[in-house]
């Protein structure tokens, strides 16, 4: 027993140490990518090395945890070269031209509503990476950049949040059979709408001005051969994704691969007689994704598992069923603890702590803890899939996030929750 409560410390220890070297790469000079593979790494080691388990069970822990992370990861792989493809060939000239502003507060207000409804129909990892691809389009200032992006992070937090397919966590409790589509959407719906507009509100305040030129330049190009045919089918395969897992049952990455596997057909037929489209081939497009993000993701979320493998997060969980017993304080907690550590293992714990027996489908208890673990990862950088994918395509700096977001989605975590509390005390 204090052979194992030492090797928790020390993995907890190392979790902290590792997030603080995250926090201060800029001045460190230590790649956050190294740190999150060391973290995953040695924290997996002292489980393995101390926790008194067979080897059998320790490497079954672990290939749990690996199947969970490797289909987020191949999922991303997928994403980030669909619409690295589409983004190749300008297809999205076809949204730029739509939505072509240069006015800094309209753009925001564009990009949060078009964020927050794209997630809800995709999911909020899909949505940040092809919001970023446009505003790569759009802006060319690195500064406005970071903040329409930060702002994208909570849009789509906040938007896969109402909906069962739009974030990770809410899938999971639709699956599961705490939640169903409707009542969540009618439930979460104004509450997370009224969370985006608390951000939007915020980070308009004195926002003044326009942008360069880019955007006019970015309206005039033009696509390149097939642009708009690859911009249309890549955006029906995204959308076809959960339409994909809902009706054959298999996991998300499927069909995220299958819809880059039918992409990668098209563009071949389309160009391999032409020699000098080269650059517009999956081959050539897979050279250009941001493999150190995709590793940073992998270290992150393996570390996060090493944390549920020693049942930290379970015993959190229940620390706060003993001593805070009030469900939506509970529920706001975990929202708040997921700006932290990866939500998935928050609400599996959470889903195994309470049964369906003493809070029914569709009871209060799952629908704040949907809204919660959705919506509450947007406070700090690290805390969600879209923001550890931003932070790896933009390299958004932890801690100018830390100063200049997280008390604007902390203020909207909390009115959209507010207003759930509010709307659920009316109706």
């Amino acid at each position: 027993m204090f052979e194992s409560s030492i090797s928790d410390l020390l993995i907890v220890l190392i979790f902290a140490i590792g997030y603080f070297a995250i926090i201060f790469e800029a001045n460190i000079k230590v790649n956050k990518t190294a740190t999150a593979l060391l973290m995953a790494i040695l924290t997996w080691a002292i489980v393995f090395l101390t926790r008194g388990h067979a080897l059998n069970t320790d490497v079954h822990a672990l290939g749990d945890h690996l199947n969970e992370v490797s289909q987020i990861i191949f999922f991303l792989l997928g994403a980030m070269t669909l619409v690295e493809l589409i983004d190749c060939h300008r297809g999205f000239k076809v949204i730029t031209d739509l939505i072509y502003t240069n006015s800094k507060k309209k753009m925001l207000w564009v990009m949060g509503f078009t964020a927050f409804f794209l997630s809800a129909i995709l999911d909020n990892l899909t949505t940040t990476i092809v919001m970023v691809s446009l505003l790569r389009k759009l802006v060319s200032n690195q500064e406005d950049r970071w903040v329409l992006g930060s702002m994208v992070v909570v849009a789509a937090n906040a938007g896969g949040a109402w909906t069962p397919i739009g974030d990770v966590t809410t899938t999971m409790l639709w699956i599961n059979g705490n939640i169903t589509t409707l009542k969540v959407m009618q439930a979460l719906f104004l509450p997370s709408l009224c969370s985006l507009i608390i951000c939007l509100l915020l980070l308009g305040f004195g926002l003044k001005g326009h942008y360069p030129r880019m955007a006019q330049k970015a309206k005039e190009e033009e696509t390149e051969p097939g642009g708009r045919v690859v911009f249309f089918c890549g955006l029906s395969a995204l959308v076809l994704v959960p339409i994909f897992k809902a009706v054959t049952g298999l996991p998300p990455f499927m069909g995220m691969l299958m819809a880059l596997g039918v992409l990668w057909l098209i563009t071949d037929i389309m160009h391999h007689p032409y020699a000098q489209r080269e650059h517009l081939r999956v081959p050539y497009i897979l050279t250009k994704i941001d493999t150190s993000g995709v590793l940073f993701f992998l270290g992150i979320l393996l570390t996060i598992g090493s944390l549920d493998a020693i049942g930290l997060l379970k015993e959190l969980a229940v620390w706060l069923d003993h001593y805070v017993q009030n469900l939506a304080v509970i529920s706001t907690v975990i929202g708040l603890i997921s700006a932290i550590v990866d939500n998935v293992p928050l609400v599996a714990a959470g889903m195994g702590m309470y049964d369906l027996q003493a809070h029914p489908t569709d009871s209060a208890l799952w629908q704040m803890l949907a809204y919660c673990a959705g919506t509450g990862g947007s406070i700090l950088l690290i805390g969600s899939a879209a923001g550890v994918a931003i932070m790896g395509m933009e390299k958004i700096n932890f801690l100018w996030y830390f100063k200049r977001i997280s008390l604007v989605a902390l203020a909207s975590y909390l009115g959209g929750m507010a207003i759930y509390l509010l709307q659920t005390a009316i109706f």
